[in-house]
């Protein structure tokens, strides 16, 4: 009997429903339609966390940005509502568990992002714009929590580490085809390769730091010899794909970003003393100083402009004088630099650059696409933006977070007892390493397409150090399992 009232139930439930969206359709408001998507998510929230993380991973490199509003609220759609759920969720279960992984808490690289976190909070007190930089550290918060926290439970299971590189690969390689084939029916020139690839990505800047950043990735799945011959002869294929529009992308930063990464690779893969490396960079960087007056003379003579053939476009990179792009870049790192030296301490606020800088421009260093209201994007750098929005803790922050993983990287590729794990660590901080040179030249941590990725790299380099570097060798990749339950 209790059997049948349960089927009546469903029966009438079913029928509510039913008749609910005929009634709002016959009016023709189809929004209801969302409602059973909307139901499927909320559950999962509660009953699948994990699944929910890989469909925010996939629909990162599809997600559309809408347009800011004068707070500088501008969210990508679908996927950072569904990471602000996610972090509503994280606070809830912390403040009624009152508990978190005390060995990914205590990590060297937790550290030094909760006291970047903290120190923007206190920046953002003390903002030039609140408002604006409120919104921001929430942004931050969001994709921080998700892809570093949650997810270093979710990769303790090493195979959702492959998970999430491919469920981010494969939606990228449906916008490559559409960008190509898009770019291909106006003959691959140089200046629709700046914006063919929106609304999915805003410019090749972008596009390319993405493209650059699973480089790596994929050529360690082709090299890992546990890999099925199938798997590896797809990475090959993916790897194909990259390249050709790395080429395409006529992007100048990605390009410089995979020749510094293969060089970082080749000393640590080839164990170059340390010190020999750091008397290197000394002295070039001495060198430089010594000779920057020669050398900028030097580079003011290059008049080589972007343009569509490779060697061509390579030269460009160097031309300060003539090119659009590297001159106002220059003229927002100038900016940047007079913006810290005005607040030294606390900065401008985060997010505000973009807001504040223009009175900080110099006539002469101004382009023909500045601006005089100072609304055409951020510093154009991850380490000279915090600068003059956070002061210098704001970027010695940022830098000891880059320290901290790199340091973990090189221990676990050293320590692991497992080759799997040691190569996976490697080029996993290769790929982040792209994305480190990039930032000298751009930043766009403040976007859901760099940041799932660079948060997500870091806590696989962190969960490798904790859950994996002390396993012992696995006979398949199937079989590498830490010694805790995955917890989402």
């Amino acid at each position: 009997m209790f059997g049948k009232i349960k089927i009546y139930i469903v029966y009438l439930v079913c029928a509510i429903f039913i008749a609910f969206n005929a009634y709002f359709i016959a009016k023709n408001e189809y929004w209801v339609l969302a409602i059973p998507a909307a139901i499927l998510i909320i559950l999962m929230y509660f009953f699948a966390l994990d699944k929910l993380m890989f469909i925010i991973v996939f629909f990162t490199p599809l997600s559309v940005t809408l347009s800011q509003s004068e707070l500088g609220v501008g969210f990508a759609l679908p996927t950072e509502p569904l990471m602000f759920g996610i972090m509503i969720m994280f606070f809830i279960k912390l403040f009624f568990n009152n508990t978190f992984n005390k060995q990914i808490l205590k990590h060297p690289v937790t550290i030094a992002i909760l006291l970047s976190l903290t120190w923007m909070f206190i920046t953002s007190l003390t903002s030039e714009l609140p408002l604006v930089s409120i919104k921001y550290l929430i942004s931050r918060l969001w994709f921080v929590i998700t892809f570093y926290f949650v997810a270093t439970q979710l990769f303790k299971k090493f195979k959702n580490i492959n998970i999430f590189v491919w469920m981010y690969t494969i939606p990228l390689m449906g916008v490559i085809l559409y960008t190509t084939i898009l770019h291909a029916q106006r003959g691959f020139d140089e200046q629709s390769a700046h914006w063919i690839m929106s609304p999915f990505f805003n410019d090749h800047t972008a596009y390319g730091a993405i493209l650059a950043l699973f480089v790596p990735i994929i050529i360690g799945y082709i090299i890992e010899y546990q890999n099925k011959k199938i798997y590896r002869l797809i990475a090959i294929s993916v790897l194909g794909m990259l390249f050709l529009a790395l080429v395409l992308s006529y992007c100048r930063a990605a390009w410089l970003s995979l020749v510094i990464a293969f060089i970082a690779f080749l000393v640590l893969r080839f164990k170059i003393n340390y010190k020999v490396v750091f008397l290197s960079l000394f002295f070039l960087i001495g060198s430089f100083l010594v000779l920057q007056n020669q050398i900028w003379m030097k580079l003011e003579k290059n008049k080589q402009a972007s343009s569509k053939n490779f060697t061509e476009h390579i030269q460009s990179i160097t031309n300060v004088s003539t090119d659009a792009s590297n001159t106002e870049r220059l003229n927002r790192w100038s900016s940047a630099i007079r913006m810290f030296n005005k607040r030294p301490f606390f900065g401008w606020g985060p997010g505000t650059y973009q807001f504040v800088y223009a009175p900080f421009q110099a006539s002469k260093e101004k382009t023909i696409i500045s601006t005089n209201t100072g609304d055409k994007g951020n510093a154009h750098s991850e380490y000279i933006g915090p600068l003059s929005e956070q002061g210098l803790l704001g970027t010695l922050f940022f830098l000891g977070i880059i320290v901290s993983v790199i340091y973990t990287a090189i221990r676990v590729y050293k320590r692991a007892k497992q080759r799997l794990v040691r190569n996976t660590a490697i080029v996993f901080l290769v790929g982040l390493i792209t994305y480190l040179v990039h930032g000298f030249l751009n930043n766009f941590l403040d976007t859901d397409k760099a940041s799932v990725p660079f948060w997500g790299f870091i806590a696989i380099i962190v969960v490798l150090d904790v859950y994996f570097k002390d396993e012992p060798e696995p006979v398949k990749v199937e079989e590498i399992n830490p010694r805790e339950k995955t917890q989402v």
